[in-house]
């Protein structure tokens, strides 16, 4: 764990703990999601915890909540020119707000409190919070909800610059790799291929290997695909403790105010587990925006094709110091992905936070999180957003047993026409004293006056 300051600037550890949460939770699927969506609402619920959940909720933030929602006024109060962001903490009309008064005087100044909106009102805040992006409140609103909480993160940028087109089979191995000139002078390509069993004596895998050379799925379904432009992005090896040997691209934003956006790549062996790669995505990102980090070279690599790709050597004339130029190309497909999101499980944090809210309130609560994402990656830019929501409900009650009784008068039965009489709040004579009474053995269709609508109440 951090201190407050360093925390409100590096929350690298914390949140890649959180992530390695989530995704795990989402599995191994094609899914776009924000972990810091949903770490920024427990940050702002965690100062609202008794001692009872604050160890729950620090264990699953990576940090004490103090620290954790330092960390998150820190970024909410100071938004980035290129990440709209927008945080909420609603509450029920009619809920008894001084109860909440002490905690919400906490919340940063760009989190909105109020009123619960309608349906239509969340659903408007997500479409205005996310360039459009999202277009529904990833939750219901219901007489059940008493505090509501919400973030959204969106973004739209343009790359700096853009990618080139190839062929979507640029994606698979080349089968004559080892024997075709290099692409260009002083070229050795390492061309990205996530979906492809390689030979295991190029890059990623140690030489000697002897793995069959499969073709890309990918490369034989896509017309098209994206190559690195000759400048402007940065492509390296790089070894990390969570997936071994990854290829790294890095495509920058044009930026604004000093502030920039850089989407990172990761890909591994195709036999590394989904989470490890994202680990591995993690451990490189707060370096990655800078530098290369764990960068590989590509002289200590083995010649051929592997699963990151195809790494070539030929004799060049080269303004290299020591003689040894190195160059990297990465080929990638464009993709979009729309996801909903469970929030609920214990690992999570929500339900953690629903019993802080509901110690505040006094009542015992049950809870509700969903998470809504979107992305979309293609030659020209990069967009995605999430909005992340939360809301503490009145519990149902305990689970118990339930009959019920459909009975059914179908055969001659009797009918007693009762008087009532409470009239100046006593008991009448009137009251009890049965007026008409019946045998009923004849029944008969209802009459039109029986099948109209009813009146208007008067």
């Amino acid at each position: 764990m951090g201190t407050v300051e360093d925390m409100t600037t590096l929350p690298y550890a914390p949140l890649a703990r959180y992530a390695a949460r989530l995704h795990a939770d989402i599995g191994d699927r094609h899914h776009v999601a924000s972990p810091l969506g949903a770490w920024l609402l427990l940050a702002l619920a965690a100062p609202a915890a008794t001692v009872a959940d604050r160890a729950e909720l620090a264990d699953v933030l990576g940090v004490d909540g103090e620290t954790a929602a330092a960390t998150a006024t820190a970024l909410l109060d100071r938004p980035h020119p290129l990440v709209a962001s927008a945080s909420a903490v609603w509450h029920r009309p009619g809920t008894d707000t001084a109860r909440l008064a002490g905690w919400w005087d906490g919340l940063p100044r760009a989190t909105t409190t109020g009123p619960l909106p309608d349906q239509a009102g969340l659903d408007g805040w997500a479409r205005g919070h996310t360039l459009g992006l999202v277009d529904r409140f990833p939750l219901t609103v219901s007489p059940r909800v008493l505090v509501a909480l919400a973030s959204a993160l969106a973004t739209r940028i343009s790359w700096a610059t853009p990618f080139d087109l190839v062929p979507g089979a640029a994606l698979g191995p080349d089968p004559d790799a080892p024997d075709r000139p290099a692409d260009g002078p002083g070229t050795h390509r390492t061309g990205d291929d996530p979906g492809t069993d390689r030979p295991a004596d190029g890059p990623g895998r140690p030489a000697g290997g002897d793995a069959g050379r499969a073709g890309s799925a990918w490369a034989g379904r896509l017309t098209r695909a994206l190559r690195t432009p000759e400048h402007g992005h940065r492509v390296w090896i790089a070894s990390t403790g969570a997936a071994g040997e990854v290829a790294v691209h890095a495509a920058p934003a044009v930026e604004r105010d000093g502030a920039g956006l850089v989407v990172l790549s990761v890909v591994a062996d195709p036999t590394v587990p989904p989470a490890d790669v994202l680990a591995a995505g993690y451990e490189l990102a707060g370096a990655a925006v800078d530098g290369e980090p764990a960068r590989r070279s590509l002289f200590d690599l083995p010649l051929g094709a592997g699963p990151l790709g195809t790494l070539r050597e030929e004799r060049v004339r080269t303004p290299a110091r020591d003689g040894r130029e190195e160059r990297h190309h990465a080929v990638l497909p464009c993709w979009s992905a729309r996801d909903e999101h469970d929030l609920t499980a214990a690992g999570l944090g929500f339900p953690a936070v629903a019993r802080a809210l509901g110690g505040l309130l006094g009542t015992e609560v049950g809870v509700e999180a969903r998470q809504a994402a979107v992305a979309h990656y293609g030659r020209y830019g990069f967009e995605a957003a999430a909005v992340t929501g939360a809301f503490a409900l009145v519990s149902l009650p305990p689970e118990g047993v339930r009959r019920t009784a459909e009975l059914r008068f179908g055969h001659p039965y009797a009918v007693l026409a009762v008087a009532t009489d409470q009239r100046d709040g006593t008991t009448g004579p009137w009251h009890g004293v049965p007026v008409f009474s019946a045998w009923v053995a004849a029944p008969r269709e209802p009459e039109e006056a029986d099948l109209a609508d009813p009146p208007e109440p008067a």
